[in-house]
Protein backbone atom coordinates (compact mmCIF):
# COMPACT_ATOMS: atom_id res chain seq x y z
CA UNK A 1 0.00 0.00 0.00
CA UNK A 2 1.30 3.19 -0.43
CA UNK A 3 -0.44 7.24 0.04
CA UNK A 4 0.74 9.73 -2.25
CA UNK A 5 0.48 13.42 -0.88
CA UNK A 6 0.34 16.32 -2.54
CA UNK A 7 0.89 19.64 -2.10
CA UNK A 8 3.11 18.35 0.70
CA UNK A 9 2.58 18.81 4.23
CA UNK A 10 5.10 20.02 6.87
CA UNK A 11 7.40 18.25 8.71
CA UNK A 12 5.47 17.69 11.68
CA UNK A 13 1.90 16.52 9.99
CA UNK A 14 3.89 14.52 7.88
CA UNK A 15 5.42 12.47 11.18
CA UNK A 16 2.11 11.89 12.59
CA UNK A 17 0.83 10.18 9.28
CA UNK A 18 3.46 8.08 8.77
CA UNK A 19 3.14 7.10 12.24
CA UNK A 20 -0.46 6.32 11.58
CA UNK A 21 0.06 4.62 8.38
CA UNK A 22 2.18 2.12 9.76
CA UNK A 23 3.07 -0.21 6.87
CA UNK A 24 1.57 1.87 3.95
CA UNK A 25 4.40 3.79 2.30
CA UNK A 26 3.86 7.54 2.31
CA UNK A 27 5.18 10.08 -0.37
CA UNK A 28 5.03 13.86 0.55
CA UNK A 29 4.97 15.02 -3.31
CA UNK A 30 7.32 18.39 -3.56
CA UNK A 31 5.78 18.90 -6.65
CA UNK A 32 2.77 17.56 -9.91
CA UNK A 33 5.65 16.01 -11.88
CA UNK A 34 6.61 14.21 -8.55
CA UNK A 35 3.08 13.40 -7.55
CA UNK A 36 2.11 12.02 -10.79
CA UNK A 37 5.22 9.05 -10.71
CA UNK A 38 4.08 8.23 -7.74
CA UNK A 39 0.54 7.73 -8.00
CA UNK A 40 0.71 5.37 -10.40
CA UNK A 41 0.59 2.66 -8.16
CA UNK A 42 -0.20 4.61 -5.17
CA UNK A 43 -3.46 2.98 -3.26
CA UNK A 44 -4.34 6.33 -1.63
CA UNK A 45 -4.21 10.45 -1.98
CA UNK A 46 -4.23 12.92 -0.34
CA UNK A 47 -4.89 16.44 -1.30
CA UNK A 48 -6.10 18.26 -4.66
CA UNK A 49 -6.70 15.05 -7.04
CA UNK A 50 -7.21 16.88 -10.45
CA UNK A 51 -7.93 14.98 -13.86
CA UNK A 52 -4.20 14.35 -15.07
CA UNK A 53 -3.22 12.73 -11.53
CA UNK A 54 -6.24 10.13 -11.91
CA UNK A 55 -5.47 9.19 -15.27
CA UNK A 56 -2.50 7.69 -14.27
CA UNK A 57 -3.32 6.22 -11.46
CA UNK A 58 -3.31 2.39 -11.84
CA UNK A 59 -4.40 1.35 -8.48
CA UNK A 60 -6.30 4.36 -6.29
CA UNK A 61 -8.93 2.95 -3.53
CA UNK A 62 -9.05 5.57 -1.77
CA UNK A 63 -8.75 9.83 -1.92
CA UNK A 64 -8.98 12.23 1.03
CA UNK A 65 -10.11 15.72 0.08
CA UNK A 66 -8.54 18.31 2.86
CA UNK A 67 -11.95 20.35 2.35
CA UNK A 68 -15.63 19.85 3.50
CA UNK A 69 -16.76 21.37 0.69
CA UNK A 70 -16.54 19.05 -2.53
CA UNK A 71 -18.14 21.71 -5.52
CA UNK A 72 -14.49 22.91 -6.30
CA UNK A 73 -13.05 19.15 -6.03
CA UNK A 74 -15.41 16.84 -7.78
CA UNK A 75 -15.47 16.51 -11.34
CA UNK A 76 -16.66 13.82 -13.74
CA UNK A 77 -13.64 11.32 -13.98
CA UNK A 78 -13.52 11.33 -10.07
CA UNK A 79 -17.01 10.87 -9.89
CA UNK A 80 -17.13 7.56 -12.14
CA UNK A 81 -14.26 6.30 -10.63
CA UNK A 82 -14.55 3.09 -8.10
CA UNK A 83 -12.51 4.62 -5.68
CA UNK A 84 -14.27 5.77 -2.30
CA UNK A 85 -14.03 9.77 -1.72
CA UNK A 86 -14.31 11.46 2.00
CA UNK A 87 -14.42 14.76 2.94
CA UNK A 88 -13.49 17.06 5.81
CA UNK A 89 -16.78 17.37 7.09
CA UNK A 90 -17.68 17.15 11.06
CA UNK A 91 -15.34 20.11 11.59
CA UNK A 92 -16.98 23.24 12.21
CA UNK A 93 -20.63 21.97 13.56
CA UNK A 94 -20.32 23.98 17.24
CA UNK A 95 -18.09 26.57 15.30
CA UNK A 96 -20.39 27.80 12.95
CA UNK A 97 -23.46 26.86 15.34
CA UNK A 98 -21.96 29.80 17.29
CA UNK A 99 -21.47 32.39 14.76
CA UNK A 100 -25.53 31.57 14.15
CA UNK A 101 -26.50 32.05 17.11
CA UNK A 102 -24.50 34.92 17.55
CA UNK A 103 -26.15 36.35 14.62
CA UNK A 104 -29.56 35.13 15.59
CA UNK A 105 -28.73 37.38 19.26
CA UNK A 106 -27.60 40.33 17.20
CA UNK A 107 -30.79 40.28 14.79
CA UNK A 108 -33.46 39.80 17.45
CA UNK A 109 -31.67 42.16 20.44
CA UNK A 110 -31.33 44.83 17.49
CA UNK A 111 -27.67 45.57 18.26
CA UNK A 112 -26.14 45.60 14.77
CA UNK A 113 -28.38 49.30 14.61
CA UNK A 114 -27.18 50.04 17.80
CA UNK A 115 -23.73 49.83 17.02
CA UNK A 116 -23.75 51.59 13.86
CA UNK A 117 -25.42 54.41 16.72
CA UNK A 118 -22.39 53.99 19.11
CA UNK A 119 -20.52 55.17 16.75
CA UNK A 120 -22.03 58.37 15.60
CA UNK A 121 -22.96 58.54 19.45
CA UNK A 122 -26.92 58.24 19.18
CA UNK A 123 -29.37 57.49 21.88
CA UNK A 124 -32.13 55.70 20.59
CA UNK A 125 -34.10 52.85 21.30
CA UNK A 126 -35.45 50.75 18.62
CA UNK A 127 -39.50 51.37 18.81
CA UNK A 128 -39.18 54.95 19.91
CA UNK A 129 -37.83 56.85 23.23
CA UNK A 130 -41.79 58.06 23.30
CA UNK A 131 -42.65 54.61 23.89
CA UNK A 132 -40.79 54.13 27.13
CA UNK A 133 -41.91 52.31 30.61
CA UNK A 134 -42.03 55.43 33.23
CA UNK A 135 -41.29 54.80 36.84
CA UNK A 136 -45.27 55.65 37.98
CA UNK A 137 -46.72 52.99 35.60
CA UNK A 138 -43.91 50.58 34.67
CA UNK A 139 -44.08 48.01 32.07
CA UNK A 140 -47.46 47.57 32.23
CA UNK A 141 -48.22 47.45 28.36
CA UNK A 142 -46.45 45.85 25.78
CA UNK A 143 -44.15 48.82 24.42
CA UNK A 144 -42.97 49.68 20.67
CA UNK A 145 -39.28 48.83 22.48
CA UNK A 146 -40.64 46.08 23.66
CA UNK A 147 -41.91 45.17 20.47
CA UNK A 148 -38.92 45.62 18.70
CA UNK A 149 -36.73 43.17 20.45
CA UNK A 150 -37.74 39.26 19.80
CA UNK A 151 -38.09 37.61 22.73
CA UNK A 152 -36.60 34.39 21.30
CA UNK A 153 -38.10 31.52 23.25
CA UNK A 154 -41.49 33.09 21.17
CA UNK A 155 -39.65 32.25 17.83
CA UNK A 156 -39.38 29.59 15.77
CA UNK A 157 -35.69 28.73 13.91
CA UNK A 158 -36.45 26.95 10.53
CA UNK A 159 -32.40 25.15 9.85
CA UNK A 160 -32.08 24.20 5.76
CA UNK A 161 -29.85 21.46 5.62
CA UNK A 162 -29.11 19.55 8.97
CA UNK A 163 -25.67 17.26 8.61
CA UNK A 164 -22.85 18.01 10.97
CA UNK A 165 -23.20 21.85 11.02
CA UNK A 166 -27.28 22.43 11.29
CA UNK A 167 -28.03 19.38 13.67
CA UNK A 168 -25.53 21.50 16.07
CA UNK A 169 -27.45 24.90 15.21
CA UNK A 170 -30.66 22.91 15.73
CA UNK A 171 -29.30 21.74 19.22
CA UNK A 172 -28.08 25.66 20.04
CA UNK A 173 -31.35 26.81 19.07
CA UNK A 174 -33.49 24.40 21.40
CA UNK A 175 -31.09 25.38 24.39
CA UNK A 176 -32.33 28.77 23.93
CA UNK A 177 -35.82 27.65 23.67
CA UNK A 178 -36.60 28.54 20.39
CA UNK A 179 -38.90 26.13 18.24
CA UNK A 180 -36.73 24.20 16.03
CA UNK A 181 -37.76 23.12 12.18
CA UNK A 182 -35.28 20.82 10.18
CA UNK A 183 -35.05 20.16 6.34
CA UNK A 184 -32.74 17.75 4.61
CA UNK A 185 -32.84 15.33 1.74
CA UNK A 186 -31.44 12.44 4.21
CA UNK A 187 -31.38 13.17 7.24
CA UNK A 188 -34.55 12.23 8.97
CA UNK A 189 -34.21 13.72 12.78
CA UNK A 190 -31.94 15.30 15.11
CA UNK A 191 -32.32 13.39 18.10
CA UNK A 192 -33.62 14.97 21.26
CA UNK A 193 -34.52 18.50 19.13
CA UNK A 194 -36.42 17.56 15.58
CA UNK A 195 -37.52 14.31 15.47
CA UNK A 196 -39.00 14.73 12.31
CA UNK A 197 -36.73 16.39 10.12
CA UNK A 198 -38.92 17.33 6.49
CA UNK A 199 -37.96 16.49 3.66
CA UNK A 200 -37.17 19.04 0.99
CA UNK A 201 -40.84 18.99 -0.15
CA UNK A 202 -42.02 21.16 2.39
CA UNK A 203 -39.30 24.01 2.40
CA UNK A 204 -42.32 26.25 1.48
CA UNK A 205 -44.18 25.18 4.68
CA UNK A 206 -40.59 25.32 6.60
CA UNK A 207 -40.08 29.18 5.16
CA UNK A 208 -43.89 30.43 6.03
CA UNK A 209 -43.26 29.02 9.97
CA UNK A 210 -39.96 30.12 10.71
CA UNK A 211 -38.84 33.83 12.13
CA UNK A 212 -35.01 32.63 11.30
CA UNK A 213 -34.49 30.70 8.23
CA UNK A 214 -30.98 29.19 8.43
CA UNK A 215 -28.98 27.87 5.30
CA UNK A 216 -26.87 25.32 6.33
CA UNK A 217 -26.89 23.23 3.34
CA UNK A 218 -23.44 22.53 1.02
CA UNK A 219 -23.25 23.61 -2.52
CA UNK A 220 -24.72 20.68 -4.49
CA UNK A 221 -26.15 20.77 -8.22
CA UNK A 222 -29.66 20.60 -6.82
CA UNK A 223 -28.72 23.20 -4.52
CA UNK A 224 -27.23 25.80 -6.74
CA UNK A 225 -29.25 28.84 -7.06
CA UNK A 226 -31.88 27.28 -4.82
CA UNK A 227 -32.70 30.48 -2.65
CA UNK A 228 -34.51 33.33 -5.06
CA UNK A 229 -36.96 35.55 -5.16
CA UNK A 230 -40.07 33.13 -5.18
CA UNK A 231 -38.68 31.57 -1.41
CA UNK A 232 -37.97 34.91 0.12
CA UNK A 233 -41.72 35.60 -0.95
CA UNK A 234 -42.53 32.72 1.28
CA UNK A 235 -41.30 33.58 4.66
CA UNK A 236 -42.79 36.16 6.77
CA UNK A 237 -42.15 40.10 6.34
CA UNK A 238 -41.03 39.79 10.11
CA UNK A 239 -38.27 37.00 9.97
CA UNK A 240 -34.56 37.35 9.16
CA UNK A 241 -32.97 35.03 6.45
CA UNK A 242 -29.07 33.50 7.32
CA UNK A 243 -26.81 32.18 5.31
CA UNK A 244 -23.28 30.42 6.71
CA UNK A 245 -23.88 27.36 4.58
CA UNK A 246 -22.82 28.19 0.47
CA UNK A 247 -22.77 31.45 -1.27
CA UNK A 248 -24.80 30.01 -4.52
CA UNK A 249 -27.17 28.94 -2.73
CA UNK A 250 -28.67 32.29 -2.45
CA UNK A 251 -28.98 34.61 -5.52
CA UNK A 252 -28.03 38.14 -4.04
CA UNK A 253 -30.08 40.17 -6.27
CA UNK A 254 -33.50 38.77 -5.14
CA UNK A 255 -32.32 38.53 -1.36
CA UNK A 256 -31.29 42.30 -1.41
CA UNK A 257 -34.69 43.66 -3.06
CA UNK A 258 -36.56 41.62 -0.67
CA UNK A 259 -34.37 43.39 2.41
CA UNK A 260 -35.03 46.85 0.41
CA UNK A 261 -38.76 46.24 -0.02
CA UNK A 262 -39.42 45.15 3.35
CA UNK A 263 -40.65 41.65 2.43
CA UNK A 264 -38.22 40.03 5.04
CA UNK A 265 -37.15 42.12 8.06
CA UNK A 266 -33.16 41.42 8.11
CA UNK A 267 -30.33 39.37 7.11
CA UNK A 268 -27.09 37.75 8.33
CA UNK A 269 -24.80 36.50 5.41
CA UNK A 270 -21.26 34.64 5.71
CA UNK A 271 -21.08 33.69 2.18
CA UNK A 272 -22.23 35.28 -1.29
CA UNK A 273 -22.74 34.30 -4.47
CA UNK A 274 -19.68 36.43 -5.34
CA UNK A 275 -16.54 36.82 -3.01
CA UNK A 276 -15.03 39.06 -1.85
CA UNK A 277 -18.67 41.16 -1.80
CA UNK A 278 -18.29 43.60 -4.24
CA UNK A 279 -17.56 47.08 -2.14
CA UNK A 280 -20.46 48.95 -3.97
CA UNK A 281 -22.47 46.22 -3.29
CA UNK A 282 -26.00 47.72 -2.19
CA UNK A 283 -26.02 45.28 0.65
CA UNK A 284 -23.55 47.32 2.60
CA UNK A 285 -25.62 50.29 3.14
CA UNK A 286 -28.33 48.38 4.29
CA UNK A 287 -28.95 48.85 8.55
CA UNK A 288 -30.80 45.60 8.79
CA UNK A 289 -28.13 43.14 7.48
CA UNK A 290 -25.18 41.96 9.06
CA UNK A 291 -22.18 41.07 6.61
CA UNK A 292 -18.99 39.01 7.74
CA UNK A 293 -16.54 37.64 5.95
CA UNK A 294 -17.01 34.21 5.19
CA UNK A 295 -14.75 33.46 8.75
CA UNK A 296 -17.89 31.72 10.45
CA UNK A 297 -15.75 28.22 10.62
CA UNK A 298 -12.58 30.10 11.97
CA UNK A 299 -11.31 28.47 15.25
CA UNK A 300 -7.80 27.43 16.85
CA UNK A 301 -8.93 24.34 17.14
CA UNK A 302 -9.73 23.16 13.57
CA UNK A 303 -6.28 22.33 12.09
CA UNK A 304 -6.09 19.67 14.95
CA UNK A 305 -9.61 18.29 13.96
CA UNK A 306 -8.59 18.21 10.21
CA UNK A 307 -5.71 16.05 11.10
CA UNK A 308 -7.29 14.33 13.35
CA UNK A 309 -9.79 13.36 10.47
CA UNK A 310 -7.04 12.40 7.56
CA UNK A 311 -5.25 10.10 10.55
CA UNK A 312 -8.23 8.37 11.51
CA UNK A 313 -9.12 7.54 8.15
CA UNK A 314 -5.28 6.68 7.55
CA UNK A 315 -5.92 3.78 10.11
CA UNK A 316 -8.98 2.61 9.28
CA UNK A 317 -7.94 2.04 5.61
CA UNK A 318 -4.45 0.37 6.61
CA UNK A 319 -6.85 -2.23 8.93
CA UNK A 320 -9.48 -2.49 6.35
CA UNK A 321 -11.99 -0.92 8.62
CA UNK A 322 -14.22 1.07 7.56
CA UNK A 323 -13.60 5.04 6.68
CA UNK A 324 -15.50 8.16 8.17
CA UNK A 325 -16.62 11.34 6.35
CA UNK A 326 -17.44 9.01 2.92
CA UNK A 327 -18.95 11.59 0.24
CA UNK A 328 -21.37 10.76 -2.15
CA UNK A 329 -19.10 11.88 -4.93
CA UNK A 330 -22.06 12.77 -7.87
CA UNK A 331 -24.01 14.83 -4.59
CA UNK A 332 -21.13 16.54 -3.61
CA UNK A 333 -21.28 15.64 -0.18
Amino acid sequence: MKLVIHPPVDDDRLAQIRSAAGPMAVVNACDAQAAAEEIIDASAFFGKLTPELLSVAGQLEWVQAPTASLEHYVFDDLVAHPCTLTNMRGLYYDVIADHVMGYVIVLARNLHRYLRQQINRTWAPVGGEQERSDFLSGPGWVSGIDASHLHLADCTMGVVGTGSIGAEICRRADAFGMTVLGLDPVCRSVPGVVEQVWPVERLPELLAASDFVVIAAPHTPETEGWFGAEQFGQMKSTAHFINIGRGAIVQLDPLTEALENGQIAGAALDVYEVEPLPADHRLWGLENVLLTPHIAAASPRIAERHLETLLENIRNFVAGEDLVTVADKARWF
